[in-house]
């Protein structure tokens, strides 16, 4: 097939595209919102007083002291709504008064553990205590180090992820149910051609997405991408690729939209939660890393973080790379081995 075909069929794609409003929203306007509401929601602010309550005998006398800490919200209970308190989590931390105060907390929650030294350092200062080893506190704010500057890449990642997937996995699947591939059998067009276009339709957005993000992110949070534009604009395209072509794979055999549309979730959830959008993967246990290192999703965000935050080069990013370049590769690979037109 020519290489004019091949343009005319990604235009075709393109305009499918344009012509759905509810695409466009999801594409460009979607991310912005997202990225507006959780960075007004972590944006730059005194740390919130921890609540916690006070019950039983010299309660007063444990207000007064507890009120002094500045990380500490106090407040006073009965017992019985202390207890009710504690274990809906309206409060992390329950002070038992008596001669030997009690701490009453879940030590699995970190804000429970913070308040149970917060109220211990206070306690132990009113009954006389100093501390026999000064330390001297130095506070930072390192550029990249804000919640919102983690947030934006994952979420430029998960753009990349969503419009790649969704875009091409639901028009294959959507030409299938309507009978249009079952069309094109009959024509000179090939297989490998046809998939192509689907791929290269997307890239067609790729410059206007990242571009809305991005500058969204550094005019509204002042988030400014530290590395090389050419490096950004590399992976981005590399991430682009990957998701279409892991798109491709999840629509070759869907005949139907709720069929595209649970193999989609069933794909991209996991990543959603273990490939750090929303907080880092080292959170997660140290015998999963392995897999969540693997996924593509990951290997992209990391790069998007490495060169946005930490202005790394490419060659500083050739694991993720290579990764993502495996996943694309691969999948296209299968999709156009096991893709059917009817």
């Amino acid at each position: 097939m020519s290489k004019q075909a091949l343009t005319q069929l990604s235009l075709a794609r393109f305009r499918e595209f344009v012509r759905q409003p509810e695409a466009l929203f999801w594409v460009f306007a979607f991310p912005v919102l997202l990225a507006l509401g959780l960075g007004f929601a972590f944006r730059e602010s005194e740390p919130e007083r921890i609540p916690i309550g006070v019950t039983g005998a010299d309660s007063a006398a444990l207000l007064e002291t507890l009120g002094t800490s500045p990380a500490l919200r106090v407040r006073a209970y009965d017992e019985q709504v202390a207890k009710e308190a504690l274990r809906a989590g309206r409060i992390s931390l329950l002070v038992r008064g008596g001669e030997n105060p009690e701490f009453v907390f879940d030590p699995t929650r970190p804000d429970s553990r913070i308040a149970r030294l917060e109220a211990d350092v206070a306690l132990q200062a009113a009954a006389g205590r100093t501390n026999p080893l000064p330390v001297r506190v130095v506070e930072t704010d390192e550029p990249g180090g804000r919640y919102i500057d983690f947030l934006i890449p994952g979420l430029l990642g998960l753009n990349l992820m969503g419009t790649g997937m969704w875009g091409v996995g639901f028009s294959v699947a959507t030409a299938r149910m309507q009978k249009l591939l079952k069309r094109l059998v009959a024509t000179p067009m090939r297989k490998s051609d046809y998939l192509l276009s689907h791929v290269f339709s997307r890239l067609i957005f790729l410059v206007l997405e990242v571009l809305v993000l991005v500058s969204f992110g550094w005019i509204v949070f002042d988030v400014a991408v530290r590395g090389s534009l050419a490096a950004l604009g590399v992976v981005c395209l590399i991430g682009a690729l990957t998701f279409s072509a892991l798109g491709l794979l999840v629509a070759s055999r869907a005949e139907t939209i709720e069929g595209v549309s649970g193999l989609m979730n069933l794909a991209m959830v996991p990543m959603w939660v273990l490939s750090g959008v929303f907080f880092s993967v080292d959170r997660f246990p140290d015998s999963i890393q392995p897999f969540i290192r693997a996924l593509p999703l990951t290997a992209l965000n990391e790069a998007l973080r490495g060169i946005i935050n930490e202005a790394r080069p490419l060659s500083a990013l050739l694991p993720q790379i290579l990764i993502m370049v495996a996943w694309g590769l691969g999948t296209f690979v299968i999709a156009l081995k096991i893709f059917r037109w009817r």
